[in-house]
């Protein structure tokens, strides 16, 4: 009788995640129609997917039960993916300050 119990709150586990993905698909939907500049919406799309994509390695992977290593992979993959998180946002400060003045090679003799 216990193993039924258990599957059953696995299953509902299942189910909620299911719905929590769901969410961040309407929300990722609603979001491509916000009139921002081309980086912040990747950076945008990039937060959604992320969250979603730790939903799924979380709970549909098992990676949530895992040991420490795991976890520590994880984060340094977590904190790889927040620079390249962030390369869209810094690189439109271009747009925002200007084009850096451009610099021209001498002329070989």
């Amino acid at each position: 009788m216990s193993e039924h119990v258990d599957i059953d709150k696995q299953v509902r586990v299942y189910f909620l995640v299911f719905g929590a993905l769901m969410v961040c698909t309407l929300i990722t939907v609603g979001a491509a129609a916000l009139d921002v500049s081309m980086p912040v919406a990747i950076t945008i799309g990039l937060f959604i997917a992320s969250i979603k994509a730790s939903l799924v390695a979380c709970f549909f992977m098992h990676l949530i039960d895992e040991k420490r290593v795991i976890y520590l992979a994880l984060g340094l993959t977590v904190a790889l993916f927040v620079v390249l998180l962030a390369l869209p946002i810094l690189t439109s400060f271009t747009d925002q300050v200007g084009d850096f003045e451009r610099v021209e090679a001498p002329a070989p003799h």
